[in-house]
């Protein structure tokens, strides 16, 4: 009988316990998902306001004068073409691998689609470039940085994913690619929303109303003086008036969607300003990322060796005319900036090849803090911790 007891008693303890871990949990999604929130909240917030206080970002002309400009076998920009044949290589390499016997051991939910849309981005890239480079112009290069876009939103959904939180990262792959998507829309179609423009729309709404009124109203006094003169009744005239009135109202709402229109399709304008946000927030974002936080797989020195390269490319793109002088007109820094950027996706391809599972999982900040070093002591070289050095102060 105590024996029965006894064991209800660790039953109804156990259940408790349980009851309250699942409250634990349920507190820590909502504790989970109020951060979401907010993040989300701050980050719009943050967005608005620099869109509000900073100017707009126009693409320069004279971003498309490339250095090397030579035509090797009738293709114009011949070298900046070819360079961009390492992209469609390794994109589709890692594409392959994505899906051949999970050859990339890819455990997480979201991380095949992350992953796959980073590869097609990629691929994609050698073709977009390539037929920018072929004709250098602002329609063109909306397909050169929409592969770029793509590769990039879907990093940073990768990260989230492995690094904070597999469900949110696998949600916000979507929305994270329409966002770069957004970014290339509103570089090429962007209505500028000042309060100078405000004023050209309704001025020339108000004079195509002023001018389709006085025309109308000249044709309803005409009319009123052939009435007088045939002499037609008053309600005959008054019925007419309606009709011209009438007819006004209509082409005046017809001339306020023409106006629009028109100044809609004028007044578009280029701003860079989110592009370069989704293009410079992982630069930044990543490589922090990966040192501040504890990775699931091991190999992760290797996205500081993708960042690396990426921050070299955009260096040899800004020095693309003086590197072409440097190597005397051999190879341009544009040329050499696709090369080293076709190293990013390399590097990461070997991370994936490489890598398992993290059993201790440390950051790499914390890693490096805890590393063992060599340090003369005695004359003899020993391998101690920063932790197990001691701290010993200098007599006053």
């Amino acid at each position: 009988m105590q024996w029965g007891r006894l064991r209800g008693l660790i039953f109804e303890v156990n259940q408790r316990e349980r009851e309250r871990e699942r409250e634990r949990e349920r507190e820590r999604e909502r504790a989970m998902r109020r951060r979401s929130i907010w993040a989300w909240v701050v980050a719009i917030v943050c967005f608005v306001v620099l869109m509000i206080v900073t100017p707009a970002i126009p693409q320069s002309q004279e971003y498309h004068d490339f250095a090397d400009q030579r035509r090797f076998f009738g293709v114009p920009n011949a070298l900046n073409v070819i360079s961009n044949f390492p992209f469609l290589v390794i994109g589709l390499i890692g594409l392959v691998l994505c899906y051949y016997r999970n050859y990339f051991k890819l455990s997480l939910e979201g991380e095949l689609l992350g992953w796959t849309f980073f590869y097609v981005g990629v691929a994609a890239v050698a073709f977009g470039s390539s037929y920018y480079h072929l004709e250098p112009n602002d329609a063109r290069l909306v397909w050169d940085r929409l592969p770029m876009t793509v590769a990039f939103t879907s990093i940073i959904s990768i990260f989230i994913i492995e690094r904070i939180d597999e469900r949110k990262g696998t949600v916000s792959i979507i929305p994270l690619l329409l966002a770069g998507l957004f970014s290339i829309l509103y570089w090429r179609q962007a209505l500028h929303f000042s309060s100078v423009n405000y004023l050209n729309l309704w001025s020339n709404i108000l004079y195509w109303k002023i001018n389709l009124s006085v025309k109308y109203w000249e044709n309803c006094l005409v009319s009123m003086k052939s009435y007088v003169n045939d002499g037609l009744s008053m309600e005959s005239y008054l019925f007419s008036a309606d009709i011209l009135k009438a007819r006004i109202v209509v082409v005046s709402q017809l001339a306020n969607l023409q106006c629009q229109h028109k100044l809609t399709n004028s007044m578009f304008f280029d701003d860079l300003r989110p592009y370069a946000l989704v293009q410079f927030v992982p630069c930044i974002a990543i490589p922090l990322m990966a040192i501040l936080l504890p990775p699931m797989y091991t190999h992760s020195t290797y996205w500081l060796w993708a960042a690396g390269f990426y921050l070299l490319a955009k260096v040899e793109e800004a020095c693309d005319k003086v590197i072409y002088d440097w190597t005397y007109h051999i190879v341009s820094g544009h040329t050499l900036k696709h090369l080293c950027a076709a190293m990013v996706p390399v590097f990461l391809t070997l991370m994936l090849a490489k890598r398992t599972i993290e059993t201790d999982r440390k950051s790499l900040l914390k890693t490096w803090k805890v590393s063992w070093t060599k340090v003369k002591v005695n004359g003899n070289d020993q391998e101690v911790s920063y932790s197990a050095v001691s701290v010993v102060e200098s007599p006053a």
